[in-house]
């Protein structure tokens, strides 16, 4: 049997379909595209863990920003502020 991979072309998508699938169940599997990724198959299992611990970052308007993340920013700035003169002295 030949050596495993986890990066297939679109082209072998068309042609070796039951190997891409068996490799896509064992570990996620690129495909290209004119050498650039294009796709990922994988397992539902990897899948839906992914998608329970799927991307929790907001945006907010400044009006409507919690203090909190405000103050965060605003130390943030501060920090950059002093780095930045310290930097030019």
């Amino acid at each position: 049997m030949p050596k495993s991979r986890s990066t297939f072309t679109t082209s072998d998508l068309s042609r070796k379909s039951g190997d891409i699938i068996a490799e896509a169940m064992r570990a996620p599997v690129t495909i290209t595209q004119r050498n650039k990724p294009r796709l990922v198959l994988m397992n539902i299992e990897d899948f839906e863990r992914l998608r329970a611990h799927g991307d929790t970052r907001k945006a907010y308007r400044i009006e409507d920003m919690p203090d909190e993340l405000v103050k965060e920013i605003e130390a943030a700035l501060d920090a950059y502020e002093r780095d930045t003169k310290t930097d030019a002295a």
